[in-house]
């Protein structure tokens, strides 16, 4: 859609029809929406000046951009947003040329920006190209903006850098950056000056009144960019991010300067929809819903495993004053609110900050805490060196707790979180366990509440995938459970949710098979895997992980190192690619991973 000739009216309709397109469509389908709400002037307005097939457009996280997908030939396929096979919920190269970067995770985007920066000049297209960033408040609590802003205040590139500041994240922001970025009165600078002339301004009437107000309209211009200044790159704003018409004249004026330039636009989240306007966490990621009351369309299917983990860290907190934990902006997503409510001066949201939440609990277990570290599987990519070296290089007794672990759904490609046993299975100190029901896992977390070294649990998003099977014993390191045993020559490993997997699995098949709980990839139960041996020749492996350097590959190094050379394994976690978005089953289908494509695999290998 080329909209450089429209008049400023135009404009603002387009918006209005826009607004109303997102939410007919995420109504029905889910996704991100306040975020998306609230962005959509200002993206109406970059594609006004600037043009997204030769400006790369970086969206950060990518989920607030889906009034650009409107905008660049998408709107008929729009009806598909994070369905399986159709429009990502992201940014995405393959799925349109407007789309100039994968972003699913946060705070990349300055980073990309100033790369391509340099490759413009490199090619010295300076004259014809710039690259256009949005990023929102949230993302500039996260450690990397720093590093790509230091940089480019030292190189002054030209580069458009759109600060969406709606003065929350996905939860209630957290940090100085966002107290400067959204809050400037509340400034020390300014709480003293506020305090210090108050007595003036009552005894002078409404005239000191008049200026006192005129002051603190200054000041709130003047804060926010003080810090940008300070790193060499030109600051405007705060600016009303939802006036195109101001929006389209700074875009312009920033685009002339040939100089890095950051826009500070405030706008509101969940623009447009009432329901949603000014709402913290709730309307960031929605499922389906009622447009008009709201209302989700989706009744729950029983108790989430974050919800239990939730439960078992509340128990033991109340028990074990030296329990403590953190999250990475993620307190309702990994069951952290009611902790953090609770008990304020010892659970803690530290922001878009996973290598901080690690390395900071990592102190805590060295001063006699025993902190819980609760973080997305696909998260915890970002803190890999400070779980290795400041952490598990001392043996310090930190737990991580992954939630998210699997498959993950409609967010796809970047969210999937499938690698966490293949990268924490390196390194050396680290435990690695998995409950896979309810009971089980108030029994893990007991285990890690005394566990004096560094571990990891994994768990799913959703509800376990029920058994029914032997009751669940407390863990024990290295002890598995064996849950069936059966004179077949089969026997089932399953770990995590991957046991309901499996029990799911051997309902189809005409032989019984035993089952085994593994309950610890890290170490493993080496006495049961070596009976089980004796009497089953053929292994299958169930677990919601990567099949390269997952459970398969422990049990077959064990083997290997064990020289049992006359059992077959099958492992059934995922193949070496990533995973798209969609509908979890439609997803595990195309995947080959049903129980009912499951049991006809074990059949064929049989």
């Amino acid at each position: 859609m080329n909209i450089q000739s429209y008049s400023v009216k135009q404009l603002e309709d387009l918006c209005e029809d826009i607004r109303s397109e997102i939410l007919r469509v995420v109504s029905k389908n889910g996704g991100h929406l306040s975020s998306t709400l609230g962005a959509t002037e200002l993206i109406v307005a970059m594609h006004k000046v600037f043009d997204s097939k030769k400006d790369p457009f970086i969206f950060d996280v990518s989920h607030q951009s889906y009034a650009h997908k409107l905008l660049t030939q998408r709107w008929e396929e729009f009806d598909t947003l994070r369905e399986f096979g159709g429009l990502s919920g992201y940014t995405k190269p393959s799925e349109s040329e407007h789309d100039y970067f994968v972003a699913g995770h946060s705070s990349t985007s300055i980073s990309l920006g100033v790369g391509a920066a340099k490759a413009i000049a490199l090619k010295g297209e300076q004259n014809e190209r710039i690259p256009v960033v949005m990023i929102g408040d949230g993302s500039m609590t996260a450690g990397m903006v720093y590093e790509a802003l230091n940089e480019l205040g030292e190189r002054k590139y030209p580069m458009i850098i759109i600060l969406n500041d709606n003065e929350m994240s996905i939860a209630k922001p957290i940090g100085a950056m966002s107290r400067i970025l959204s809050s400037a009165m509340a400034s020390p600078f300014y709480q003293s000056f506020k305090k210090r002339t108050e007595s003036f301004v009552d005894n002078f009437g409404e005239g000191a009144h008049y200026i006192a107000k005129r002051m603190e309209d200054f000041l709130k211009l003047i804060t926010p960019g003080i810090m940008f200044e300070e790193m060499g790159i030109n600051y405007i704003g705060p600016v009303d991010g939802h006036n195109l018409a101001q929006l389209i004249e700074i875009f312009q004026t920033a685009k002339k300067m040939n100089k890095p330039v950051i826009i500070h636009a405030q706008t509101t989240k969940g623009k447009g929809y009432e329901i949603a306007e000014g709402k913290e966490e709730k309307w960031h990621g929605v499922g389906p819903f009622d447009l008009d009351s709201g209302a989700s369309a989706k009744k729950s299917s029983g108790k989430s495993a974050t919800q239990i983990y939730s439960e078992a860290l509340m128990h033991l907190a109340q028990k074990n004053e030296k329990i403590v934990g953190a999250t990475a902006a993620m307190p309702s997503g990994t069951g952290l609110s009611e902790l953090i409510e609770m008990y304020p001066t010892r659970f803690w949201d530290v922001a878009i900050a996973e290598q901080h939440a690690v390395t900071s609990m990592a102190a805590l277990a060295k001063e006699g805490f025993k902190p819980f570290c609760t973080i997305y599987s696909t998260f915890l990519q970002r803190g890999y060196d400070q779980v290795i070296h400041d952490t598990c290089l001392m043996d310090l007794p930190v737990v991580f707790a992954l939630d998210r672990a699997g498959i993950v759904g409609e967010d796809g490609e970047t969210h999937q979180g499938v690698f966490d046993i293949s990268f924490l299975r390196a390194i050396p100190n680290m435990t690695l366990f998995a409950p896979r029901d309810e009971s089980s896992f108030h029994q893990a977390m007991a285990f890690a509440a005394e566990y004096q070294h560094t571990c990891s649990l994994r768990y799913p998003r959703g509800s376990f995938t029920k058994t029914d099977l032997a009751d669940s014993l407390p863990f024990e390191l290295a002890k598995s459970q064996l849950l069936s045993s059966n004179e077949s020559d089969i026997l089932f490993i399953g770990y995590g949710n991957g046991v309901g997997r499996a029990y799911e699995t051997s309902k189809y098949l005409a032989e019984k098979v035993s089952i085994l709980d593994l309950r610890f990839v890290k170490p493993l139960d080496k006495e049961m895997l070596r009976r089980l041996a004796l009497k089953h020749k053929k292994w299958f492996v169930f677990s919601d992980s990567a099949k390269m350097g997952g459970v398969g590959s422990a049990i077959l190094e064990f083997l290997a190192q064990e020289k049992i050379l006359d059992v077959h394994l099958q492992s059934f976690e995922y193949e070496d690619s990533f995973i798209t978005h969609g509908n979890t089953l439609l997803v595990e289908e195309s995947l080959g991973v049903l129980p009912e494509q499951l049991a006809k695999r074990v059949q064929e290998s049989l």
